[in-house]
């Protein structure tokens, strides 16, 4: 049963086991185990980042394109749903009316970009993307009438998913079951779908053929494979599945701007999940996405709590003040990348082999 489930790519370690498993409880019940908004707003941000980082190593770590774009398909994810919504109201009617809007142009617009620059070398490819995400971006805050500008739009969701919603009068195991809860297992369900979907794309006769141009295009163009084909399937799956991302994340801020999900910010912090998890496995986007968002939430807390704790040393508590949190982080990364070349899961399975 989990070996269907997982489409037959088991974790393969047993210390792998215990924190996806780890994971996954903790996410499943993280409106019972943690209190405050914090704690919930994380989980939820973690949620649509397995979605976005799994998608981004579909690209990446299975077919081997490096994409500068993927943040303009989660924007346009995040705009189809926000705008749609903020226009006509707050129904799923007119939600779903605007998902399907974003789907379509973001495979479009991945099935064009394919098409015209994957015959080309990666960096040129790179750069194509780059240069594509950056007229989105300046579209999206120069369209201020349409889009809102730099300031993005916020709108309202439907009752059911609404912080004054109560699905039951009664708490249960302490928690009143608000909109706000139902709106984060609406994201959390969503996301286990993608990431299930995507592990069992990977794991597909399609998915062996993206590793096969991965490692060798021009074998596989021998072989009678149409790489420019499968590359852009590959381009097109990944982007859709970005715009899911993107329509999770905007239905969990109830807000849709240029700096939560068209930032090239954005970009470099998925390249590092993927780094750190490890490219070319499903499970690394969860284990990259999970440190990645818990170290960028709580780092400046513990590092507050560390300078409060060596006050009577010298320099030690200019060194831990919270301002430095991103010195940590960027010490932390290359430490990972060091001890772990091939990412956390390529090493701890790399370790039970």
């Amino acid at each position: 049963m989990i070996n269907a489930i997982l489409s037959d790519d088991l974790p393969k370690s047993r210390i792998l086991s215990v924190v996806l498993a780890a994971i996954l409880i903790g996410l499943a019940f993280a409106p019972f185990l943690f209190s405050g908004a914090a704690a919930i707003n994380t989980a939820a941000k973690i949620c649509i980042f397995i979605v976005l980082v799994a998608s981004y190593d579909l690209l990446l770590g299975y077919t081997g394109i490096v994409s500068f774009a993927h943040t303009m398909f989660f924007g346009i994810g995040g705009y189809g749903i926000g705008l749609a919504m903020y226009s006509f109201g707050p129904t799923w009617g007119f939600a779903l009316i605007g998902l399907l809007i974003a789907l379509a142009v973001a495979v479009v617009l991945a099935f064009l970009i394919g098409l015209l620059s994957l015959r080309v070398r990666a960096i040129f490819y790179a750069m194509i993307t780059l240069a594509v995400a950056s007229a989105v971006t300046i579209l999206a805050t120069q369209f201020s009438e349409y889009t809102g500008g730099e300031d993005g739009r916020s709108f309202r969701v439907p009752e059911v998913l609404r912080p004054g919603f109560k699905l039951i009068d009664t708490p249960l195991f302490g928690v009143d079951i608000t909109g706000r809860i139902i709106a984060y297992y609406l994201v959390f369900i969503s996301a286990l779908v993608l990431f299930l979907a995507a592990l069992r794309v990977v794991n597909s006769p399609f998915g062996r053929v993206l590793q096969a141009i991965r490692e060798n295009d021009m074998r596989a163009e021998a072989l009678g494979y149409r790489v420019v084909y499968y590359r852009t399937v590959a381009n097109c799956l990944a982007a859709a599945m970005a715009v899911l991302a993107g329509a999770m994340s905007a239905f969990w801020l109830r807000y849709t701007g240029p700096d939560t999900t068209l930032s090239f910010a954005i970009m470099l912090d998925i390249l590092l999940m993927v780094v750190i998890g490890g490219m070319g496995t499903m499970y690394g986007a969860v284990v990259g996405a999970t440190l990645f968002i818990v170290a960028q939430n709580y780092l400046q807390k513990l590092m507050a709590s560390g300078a409060a704790a060596t006050e009577g040393i010298p320099l030690l508590p200019k060194l831990l003040h919270p301002d430095r949190w991103l010195l940590f982080l960027g010490v932390l990364f290359v430490l990972s990348v060091y001890f772990f070349p091939t990412g956390i899961v390529g090493r701890l399975r790399a370790r039970r082999r």
